[in-house]
């Protein structure tokens, strides 16, 4: 690598850093300080743009800036590694920037100028590997949904603040109960299509699994830890708090939207084989799970049940800092693999533990957080979204009667899953024997990538162990978002997590200390016993009648989720095929069995392949349409300013 590459490393990741490091301390001066009021009237013509930052806005603002801090120190070596183009490098910065000022813009117009800034630098970074025909197929999928999004969130915003009649949010909150309630319906659709396609939600979530594994690894860190909170931020920000309180539908759309998208999401990962895409559906699992406790706030506090909406809504977003810190930490250490071996497909990977310990560590403790199991940086989150939807007062209303026992469903079968599918990932991809040349002759990646994972796993080891360290950030976020329970007391987030007017209470320090004490015992219980047993024989090991263990005698990853995929079949629809070769001589001779299975998409499948066909199709007759005659070209005009001219009178 040239001296002058390095350089170019050194800089876009400090330069990543410090724009984080200014976003984190921006981001926590707003939550614990008076905020923050900017106004530069020479940027933007007419309207200038203007910056407000409330604790919400602080806290996605200082969610980002942390990840971006973790991820620049990591992307100085991975830079170093895949040597990236001058535009990547300068880009990296300038994405992370665009995120910042997203949730600080005050007003409509410097909203959108930010979201299209994050959407065009984000696209331009997913197609920084552009000689690869699957990066750009990547690329058009991703920019097309997320013009898509773009539009319907134009769309709504600009009826909104023309029903406000103003521009700025802090004024459309006070006003947003005034607004028709048709045109708050219209918004709130129009929202949650925008801003659901840019978290990933079904059915919009094509882009996710197609654009993540595409893009550079420090890459799909930011896009999937913190671009897609964007989106959540939207649905907050816009349907809760100035919307909000809305009719008890728009709490049961969000719940079911985000069931859908959790239940889908984790079935997907389960059967995935490439590492990166099935982090990708895990994202789109996890955004699931918190529009799920979106819902429920919403539908609680419309149901006369403002503690509980509090609790739901304290779900979301712990869960949300939760999922940046563990899924930040699996896309960094994929993407060590990744530049290690040259591999993301599970089933040629294998004995990592080995030759690459500090990464498999990483990735340990990023998928025990997507497990959602104790000790794990999703498991207070889950937890307290189930705490929510358990302890919801069912008496009178049957809409909530009817919808918390399903959601308590799906939020238990997507953790089931979610285990099952991080054991795959974890135990197939990293355990074991080596299943390819290029993952047995893997080795560690440069210092700076290990120090960036290592960050991000002390950052998800602390929510997990000690959550309370989010409660003070909690509790002025609350009181910003009266709409959905904030004016009640929330949870206590300290050593003990309790909770108000249930009796729940739990403390993951406790869990930690408790099972530090069992592994203790355990293994000193172990060693006694083994001092007073006779030592024992060297035998070989039992090989079912083989002479020698190999590779091909352990699990793949398709073959560990081919149960779930029998169980799932309806849902996953997978296309498998089985050929089978027979000697020349005899029929009844096989000399080879060939299995394929391969599971596509069957909401991109069945939604989305027969709109492009349409498409096409209709962009052929139109440029048949089009055949260069300057004749047909002036008829083309005369017709229509006619049918103009008849429209005006």
């Amino acid at each position: 690598m040239s001296t002058t590459a390095g350089r170019g490393a050194l800089v876009s990741g400090g330069s990543t850093t410090a724009v984080g490091a200014a976003g984190l301390v921006l981001g926590l001066s707003s939550i614990f300080g008076g905020g923050v009021h900017l106004r530069i009237g020479w940027l933007l013509p007419l309207v200038g743009v203007r910056f407000d930052v409330d604790p919400l806005g602080g806290l996605l603002i200082a969610l980002t800036g942390a990840v971006a801090v973790v991820v620049g120190v990591y992307a100085v070596g991975y830079a170093r590694h895949e040597h990236w183009s001058v535009l990547t490098l300068v880009l990296l910065p300038t994405f992370v920037a665009a995120m910042i000022l997203v949730p600080a813009a005050g007003t409509v117009t410097t909203f959108l100028l930010c979201w299209e800034l994050m959407a065009a630098a984000s696209l331009a970074l997913v197609l920084a590997d552009h000689r690869r025909a699957a990066v750009r197929s990547a690329g058009i999928v991703y920019a097309v949904m997320t013009q898509l999004g773009f539009v319907a969130i134009l769309v709504a915003l600009v009826v909104l603040s023309a029903a406000g009649g103003a521009d700025d949010f802090a004024t459309l909150a006070t006003r947003g109960g005034a607004v028709a309630s048709g045109t708050r319906t219209a918004v709130f659709l129009l929202t949650v299509i925008g801003f659901g396609s840019k978290a990933g939600l079904l059915p919009l979530h094509a882009w996710l699994p197609r654009a993540h594994p595409e893009a550079p690894s420090p890459v799909s860190a930011l896009m999937s830890a913190s671009m897609v909170t964007m989106g959540i931020y939207g649905i907050i920000r816009i349907d809760l708090q100035i919307l909000g309180p809305g009719p008890t539908w728009w709490g049961l759309t969000l719940m079911a939207v985000g069931a859908m998208s959790a239940v889908f999401g984790v079935l997907q990962a389960s059967v995935a084989t490439d590492l990166k895409r099935l982090l990708a559906y895990s994202t789109t699992e996890n955004m699931g799970l918190v529009t799920v406790a979106l819902g429920a706030a919403a539908l609680l506090s419309a149901s006369g049940a403002p503690t509980i909406a509090a609790i739901a809504i304290t779900a979301a977003l712990v869960h949300l800092v939760g999922h940046a810190a563990f899924k930040a930490l699996g896309f960094l250490a994929a993407g060590s693999v990744l530049a290690s071996s040259g591999l993301r497909d599970l089933d040629r990977l294998g004995g990592l533990v080995r030759s690459m310990p500090v990464t498999t560590a990483m990735f340990g403790i990023s998928a025990l957080g997507a497990s959602g199991l104790p000790l794990g940086a999703g498991f207070v989150g889950e937890w307290l979204l189930l705490q929510s939807l358990i302890h919801a007062p069912t008496q009178g209303d049957p809409m909530v009667a009817l919808a918390m026992p399903l959601a308590v469903g799906a939020v238990a079968l997507t953790t089931g899953v979610g285990i099952a599918t991080m054991v795959k990932a974890f135990g197939v991809g990293f355990l074991a024997r080596p299943r390819s040349t290029q993952a047995a002759d893997a080795h560690e990646m440069s210092r700076g990538m290990a120090v960036g994972m290592g960050l991000a796993a002390a950052s998800a080891a602390v929510l997990a162990v000690a959550p309370g360290v989010l409660g003070p950030v909690v509790q002025r976020v609350l009181a910003v978002l009266p709409a959905v329970g904030g004016d009640t007391a929330g949870p206590h987030l300290g050593a003990m997590l309790r909770l108000p007017g249930i009796p729940g209470s739990m403390s993951p320090g406790v869990i930690a200390v408790a099972l530090v004490l069992a592994v203790i015992v355990a293994v000193g219980l172990g060693r006694w016993g083994r001092s007073r047993r006779p030592a024992p024989a060297d035998v070989p090991l039992w090989a079912c009648g083989a002479d020698e263990l190999s590779p091909r005698m352990q699990y793949t990853a398709t073959s560990y989720a081919e149960p779930l995929q029998r169980v799932f079949d309806d849902v996953l629809r997978p296309d498998t095929d089985i050929e089978v070769s027979h000697f020349a001589e005899s029929r009844y001779l096989i000399a080879k069995v060939t299995y394929r299975n391969r599971v596509e998409d069957p909401i991109e499948r069945g939604l989305y392949a027969p709109v492009v066909r349409a498409v096409g199709a209709v962009a052929e007759r139109v440029r048949r349409a089009h055949n260069g005659s300057v004749h047909l070209y002036l008829a083309y005009g005369a017709l229509g300013l006619l049918v103009v001219l008849l429209v005006v009178r």
